[in-house]
């Protein structure tokens, strides 16, 4: 239309904003504001649709949002420079992203820092370089502003437009100014259409209005032929287009030939003047990797031509083992590929892609993790083809050297993800970890496998936090140092534990899962159960809470929830074990505070003293009185199974005995009146820790010996506790009560002799130190009880055969009693592995006198998130964490296996014939000399020994059966009878007398022609109670 002074419009400007053709025949040709799908970029092209050259010095390209508050001076100002001759375009690059196709070579960059709709918005072309300080809409332009303002276009539902908005555009079309940027007729709706980006340059050929921007004539033929991108092996299409601003473009022609695998497809002719026509190009599977160009002929109805060329670049696909490699690293790390694969699993920030048939390589992984950071939008047992670039990721700290050595290869930034199919699954390949060498995982790295059992779980630790369970073939996993002393043959066991383990996780990096995974019956899944066999894909990480610790491979189940272990290490209710007349146990109480972190206490008061300096940060047990509830009902019941007659505590808040004795307290509440008294607090003192080792004992059976003792040596942070005691038959015993220094919080200087050596853990050299202190205190022990029977028990924070345990035991003068009985016992679990350190010695005076020595496995094989915390838990309100599964019972107590060892302190009496033999209160070995004799056993649980028939015609005065016991064995050997059951084959009979039972023996049996002969009579006892346990044969 004629273009007409802006200025002559005032009045109508407030009243409906209105922008009429540009003055000097320059529009806005075409915008496009998806930057980052077809084209990286967003842009503005602009054309000179007038017949005289125009100056942009001086000019700008402004935005505003379509409806916001937002003036066009807020947005960034793209400045413009050149001069623009008739029917030429002039390209503005804004804002670009990483994906989509580069733009033509633009002919100015523009401001980068707004981010333009892509659907709705207001855009004008500004004969000042000064942002404009009005939108059209909620600041309505003043007539000043509307002078400046050389073109407009409102697109969408934008509130500032010439005439009727322009419709609204997507991130795949743009919007074009019909007859090829020739219309202007004052209406952007009437003006402009949608259509494939094709943006143009000052380069493109130069499309003549034959005037003043209202139309043209004999307008040239304009093709978009952009370059264009495919991937071999994958049928595909593309589409290139061409318009004509007075004319149709009626067909298009290939120039030349075709490659193999192009052909021709559907032909769309313009519908009308001004519109697109386009050409479809059909690419084949069977198209080879290369680059080709393209020509392409098109006609309109004007009898005019035009012609492009483009090129069309067909990629390779990079099969997965190929990006792959046979290293830890891929030899095409850092380059974007194309690859193809089948969907194998998911997990919340990306999936596992595998080639189904792979390179038939044992030594390349067939599969690759695809990293996505959010949910991925593919499906299981689809088949894809997508683009990324290869990384390798540390799943690790950087100064990790485990991960850093076995990073994982993942493609990132995925794009172009197109699904060829569905209903695909891959064979899962069968491995053994028995058998698979070192790292020999890395070749699965990715791929469905089956790990060929039965399949051990060794640690639980992290199954509640992280849904993870460390698995290992051949059996339980042994801390090397604890089977096999520090050095070479340990380290080596140390690479072959991690050689046959792997880490189950629950192919979620989510923390707290809800149902907690791999739990079996009573809510537990316990180190030592076992798995038939697991399939899953490999995976590589951390095992531990620490970006700087231990990582290992990992399988992720396909079927999490089908995981089902078998109960092949049940839960044992009390300790099996048997004999002696006295027990001890050693049970560490995972700090056990009656003063909590948030200020409250049950005993004692608020705050915790340590090295002098009382504080709640100083607390290290329960968190508050729920908790601590929770923790206490535990400790009883572990105690009250124990049953011990002696029991050395460790991890017990350091505040005199008001702790320990709130803990008997609360043990004689379950168990009785006065069952339980504390061992007091030594003269020597408790050292200064927040924590100390502490003795409580049954007084009903035990009288202290002396004071109890400490060691208040500084080597001792926290010092051992010693005690005396005497039986009621007056044998003497003491118990040394020991917690040494911790494997943890290691010095900072690396040549620190308490540095981590890398088997024995931190701080060895004191533990060394505090061995051999540990041992000049013995000889203060021994004098102040009157004994050389001493037991050694605690928590050592050394392993069996680590040095603390060798300088203690190496010159035979203490005995490791727990390995005497077990060598492969274990009382924690680290890092996977099981080990001792918790430990029962015995001085070599009291070594023959043990009859077992054991750990209780109630605590260590347990997963740790069933104790008492109440942090992250579904717990007091909180609707997400992991389940609860805390109960009143021992297990999980704590993360120690308590330790259980049987004395056999018996008093020898020998009994002649003449003066009646009376035994001791306590529990006695009477032992029956030639003649008779009247014996009274007294208390305890005696034994009547006898050897020969010389001994006939004793009279026991107060036996009680099924407590005391008869020893006839040695008799029965001397007269030749082997008798599996004497009872039942009538060797030993029992016959009623007025005075009570009496004890026969018949030399040839039941069958035999002797008689039975009386060996000795138990007053006022019935021969129906005397049963087999009455007798030891």
């Amino acid at each position: 239309m004629k273009i007409k002074p802006l200025v002559s419009f005032l009045a109508a400007a407030f009243a409906a904003p209105a922008v009429l053709a540009s003055p000097s025949g320059v529009v806005i040709s075409q915008l496009y504001g998806g930057g980052g799908n077809v084209f990286a970029s967003d842009y503005v092209e602009l054309h000179n649709a007038g017949s005289a050259p125009v100056n942009l010095s001086g000019w700008s390209i402004q935005y505003a949002s379509a409806t916001g508050n937002g003036n066009f001076a807020n947005n960034g100002i793209t400045t413009l420079t050149g001069t623009l001759q008739p029917g030429q375009f002039y390209l503005v690059q804004l804002k670009t992203s990483t994906n989509g196709t580069a733009l033509p070579a633009p002919d100015v960059l523009g401001s980068t820092s707004t981010d333009w709709s892509a659907t709705n918005g207001k855009v004008i072309l500004a004969k000042t370089t000064s942002g404009l300080a009005c939108n059209g809409g909620s600041n309505i332009c003043t007539a000043a502003q509307l002078a400046q303002i050389e073109d407009l276009v409102g697109y969408g539902n934008a509130n500032f437009f010439e005439g009727a908005a322009a419709p609204a555009v997507s991130g795949s079309t743009a919007l074009f100014r019909t007859a090829s940027g020739c219309t202007d007729s004052n209406n952007n709706a009437n003006d402009f259409t949608t259509g494939t980006p094709a943006p143009r340059n000052s380069s493109s050929p130069f499309v003549s209005c034959g005037g003043g921007g209202g139309g043209g004539s004999n307008a040239a033929i304009v093709p978009s032929c952009p370059d264009v991108s495919a991937v071999a092996g994958t049928a595909s299409s593309f589409t290139v287009s061409a318009t004509d601003a007075d004319s149709r473009v009626t067909a298009a022609s290939v120039i030349g030939s075709l490659p193999n695998g192009v052909v021709l497809g559907s032909f769309s002719a313009a519908s009308v003047a001004g519109s697109a026509a386009t050409q479809q190009f059909d690419l084949s599977n069977s198209l080879a990797a290369g680059s080709y160009t393209l020509g392409l002929k098109w006609d309109n109805n004007d009898a005019q031509t035009a012609s492009c060329s483009f090129k069309l670049s067909v990629a390779g696909l990079t099969p997965i083992p190929a990006i792959q490699g046979r290293g830890s690293r891929s030899p095409i790390e850092g380059q974007t590929v194309t690859t193809s694969g089948v969907v194998t699993k998911l997990v919340n920030n990306g999936f596992y892609l595998q080639d189904p048939v792979g390179d038939g390589d044992p030594t390349t992984s067939d599969a690759i993790f695809v990293f996505t950071s959010t949910a991925p939008a593919v499906a299981l047992g689809q088949k894809i083809r997508l683009s990324g670039t290869v990384t390798e990721y540390n799943t690790g700290a950087a100064g990790n050297a485990d991960t850093a050595a076995h990073t994982v290869t993942q493609l990132t930034s995925p794009s172009g993800i197109t699904v060829l199919g569905s209903g695909f699954s891959v064979t899962p390949v069968e491995v053994d970890l028995a058998t698979l060498p070192a790292d020999g995982l890395e070749a699965y790295e990715g791929m469905v496998v089956t790990l060929r059992g039965p399949l051990t779980a060794q640690q639980n630790y992290f199954l509640g936090r992280y849904g993870q369970v460390t698995l290992a073939a051949g059996g339980r996993v042994y801390t090397p140092t604890n089977v096999l002393r520090p050095g070479p043959d340990a380290l080596a066991l140390k690479a072959d534990n991690l050689r046959r383990s792997i880490l189950l996780d629950d192919g979620s990096s989510a923390q707290n899962p809800n149902p907690a995974p791999y739990i079996g019956a009573d809510n537990t899944l316990r180190a030592g159960d076992t798995i038939g066999s697991i399939t899953g894909v490999i995976d590589y990480g951390l095992a531990t809470s620490s970006n700087t610790g231990l990582a290992m491979y990992k399988i992720q189940p396909l079927d999490v929830a089908g995981v089902s272990f078998d109960r092949t290490n049940p839960r044992v209710a009390t300790p099996q074990v048997s004999g002696g007349n006295v027990r001890i146990a050693s049970a560490n109480v995972l700090n056990f505070f009656t003063s909590f972190t948030d200020g409250g206490f049950v005993a004692g008061s608020a705050g915790c003293s340590l090295g002098g300096a009382t504080s709640t940060s100083n607390c290290r047990g329960a968190d508050n009185l729920t908790e601590f509830n929770r923790q206490i009902a535990k400790t009883v019941a572990e105690l009250s199974a124990l049953n011990a007659d002696v029991v050395g505590l460790m991890e017990i808040q350091n505040n005199g005995d008001t702790t320990v004795g709130y803990l008997v307290n609360q043990l004689n509440a379950a168990m009785g009146s006065g069952t339980y008294a504390v061992v007091p607090k030594p003269a020597q003192g408790t050292g200064s820790d927040a924590i100390r080792v502490a003795m409580i004992y049954k007084p009903g059976k035990l009288t202290l010996n002396g004071a109890s003792l400490s060691d208040p040596d500084a080597i001792n942070n926290r010092p051992p506790l010693a005690q005396g005691f005497t039986l009621p038959n007056g044998e003497k015993f003491a118990v040394v009560v020991n917690h040494f220094k911790s494997k943890g919080s290691c010095p900072s200087g690396a040549s620190d002799p308490d540095a981590d050596d890398g088997l024995q853990g931190c701080w060895n050299a004191r533990r060394v130190d505090q061995a051999n202190r540990l041992k000049s205190f013995l000889g203060t022990v021994k004098s102040t009880a009157g004994t050389d029977n001493v037991v050694l028990l605690g928590d050592f924070n050394a392993y069996a055969k680590e040095d603390p345990i060798d300088a203690l035991t190496s010159d035979g003068g203490i005995v490791d009693m727990v390995a005497a009985f077990d060598p492969l016992d274990y009382s924690y679990v680290f890092d996977g592995a099981s080990g001792r350190l918790d430990h029962g010695f015995a001085t070599a005076a009291l070594a023959p006198k043990v009859v077992y020595a054991t750990s209780w496995h109630i605590n260590a094989d347990e997963p740790s998130f069933i104790d008492y915390n109440t942090e992250f838990k579904v717990f007091g309100g909180s609707t997400t964490g992991s389940p609860d599964f805390w109960t009143p019972t021992p297990y999980r107590a704590s993360d120690h296996d308590p330790m259980v060892m049987g004395l056999s302190l018996l008093k020898t009496i020998s009994a002649a014939a003449g003066s009646p033999v009376v035994g001791t209160p306590g529990d006695d070995v009477i032992e029956s000399g030639v003649g008779a004799k009247v014996i009274t056993g007294g208390g305890g649980r005696d034994q009547f020994v006898y050897a020969s028939m010389l001994s006939a015609g004793d009279v026991i005065t107060d036996f009680k059966p099924g407590i005391d016991t008869l020893v006839l064995t040695r008799l029965l050997a001397s007269l030749g009878i082997t008798s599996a059951d004497p009872l039942a084959s009538g060797h030993v009979t029992c016959s009623t007398s007025a005075a009570g039972a009496v004890i026969n023996i018949d030399a040839d049996g039941r069958s035999g022609p002797m008689r039975p002969r009386p060996l000795l009579q138990l007053r006022n006892v019935a021969c129906a109670a005397v049963t087999a346990s009455s007798f030891k044969f």
